[in-house]
């Protein structure tokens, strides 16, 4: 069996990679980072390292261990491809694969689906549908795949759809990032989670140890976006603005701690009212969450995690999303806005967007910043709370 990969960061490596090796596929990854492929293609096997609490993992099906260590796994049966200077390769290897992944962030799929179409348009009518998860995270990402791919494919489209399945995915582990002279292993957390839409493969779902099928994949993709998205974000701009230098540092601080544990508590009230999830075993998903943010055994930095607040501020992302929909319902958003509030002091010169987001708030109007930020129309009620927040980070910086 053979799975093509698009992206191969750490992520790629470390996490869908990795399950994709366990499941016994030989992994053909795909970018367009010409050191890193020809890092990939230097060695002949790369270890994945977890590191942190043993039980983490037993919660996400694995096997348990004790509190805190360090297991390795050696990855073997791989291979990179530069799909800018080769892409004739990565086509002619989708058009033999059995599963397509990726995970190379919302925004570039529209430069995979080429490849995809022109894979497809090579591949034997006669053999199994082409299986494809997009492991983004963003709400149903295989959809945007899929539609990007139609509308390349144009009137050829009805001649190739039959050629492929497409499930939407809810993939989770902290991937922090490396030390460096680390080559091409990977550092992660035990925990993870890997949900994937049961139906549209019928009778044959890919091989994956550990992932597990759903039928409704809605309520686990915004459980997580909710929740480990927005209290990821969230410690993020809290600790920056207090001057933290890493996540588990953030939340060290009781203050921040607390702050974080409120804008959850916000998105869990949200969850339970729109999917029905059981307060309860959301008020254990939040710890298990809060706990793997804690984990010292991964440094990972505030501006790392903070970086492209343009993008985190936005309508259906991790902070606008929970909190427009909660507004809508009469739900507390006071934890969500401090959040918000703290995302716009998050100063960053290294990231274009944190810049950027500076820029506007020194150049527009507050109605002007809040409506191209957050794409709410000025007649939603979370409109004017929003632009308080925007008016006073506006004054701070006069």
């Amino acid at each position: 069996m053979k799975a093509v990969h698009f992206g191969a960061g750490n992520i790629g490596r470390g996490f869908v990679g990795l399950l994709l090796h366990e499941g016994g596929y030989e992994v053909v990854f795909s970018d367009v980072a010409a050191p890193l492929v020809e890092a990939i293609n230097a060695v002949s096997e790369y270890t994945v390292h977890e590191v942190g609490e043993g039980d983490a993992r037993q919660q996400a099906g694995g096997v348990g261990r004790s509190p805190i260590e360090t297991v390795d796994t050696v990855v073997t049966g791989f291979r990179a491809i530069n799909s800018a200077t080769h892409p004739d390769e990565v086509i002619e290897e989708i058009a033999g694969a059995n599963v397509v992944t990726t995970a190379v962030g919302p925004t570039i799929l529209k430069f995979v689906a080429p490849h995809i179409v022109a894979g497809l348009a090579l591949r034997d009518p006669s053999s199994p549908p082409l299986q494809i998860m997009a492991c983004e995270n963003a709400i149903n990402a295989t959809d945007l795949l899929r539609d990007e791919i139609a509308d390349l494919a144009g009137d050829a489209w009805d001649a190739l759809a039959g050629r492929a399945v497409f499930a939407n995915t809810a993939v989770d582990r902290i991937v922090p990032g490396q030390p460096a002279g680390a080559g091409v292993d990977v550092t992660v957390e035990p925990f993870f989670e890997w949900a994937i839409e049961r139906a549209p493969f019928g009778d044959d779902p890919p091989s994956i140890p550990g992932a597990h099928f759903v039928e409704d994949l809605a309520p686990y993709i915004e459980r997580k976006l909710f929740t480990v998205n927005t209290g990821h974000a969230a410690t993020a701009y809290f600790g920056a603005l207090a001057g933290a230098e890493t996540i588990s540092g953030a939340l060290a601080d009781e203050g921040i701690s607390a702050r974080v544990a409120a804008v959850l508590e916000e998105t869990s009230a949200l969850l339970a009212a729109k999917h029905e999830f059981d307060p309860a075993e959301l008020a254990s998903y939040r710890d298990t969450i809060l706990r793997r943010f804690r984990n010292p055994a991964l440094p990972d930095t505030v501006w790392r995690v903070g970086r492209q607040p343009l993008r985190k501020l936005s309508r259906h992302e991790r902070f606008v999303g929970p909190a427009a929909e909660a507004a809508e319902r009469g739900l507390s958003v006071d934890g969500l806005l401090d959040a918000m509030a703290a995302a716009l002091s998050f100063e960053d010169a290294e990231d274009a967007q944190s810049v950027d987001l500076q820029r506007m708030l020194r150049e527009q109007d507050a109605a002007s910043v809040t409506g191209s930020v957050t794409g709410l129309e000025p007649g939603h009620p979370l409109f004017p709370r929003i632009e308080a927040i925007v008016a006073a980070r506006q004054a701070e910086l006069v």
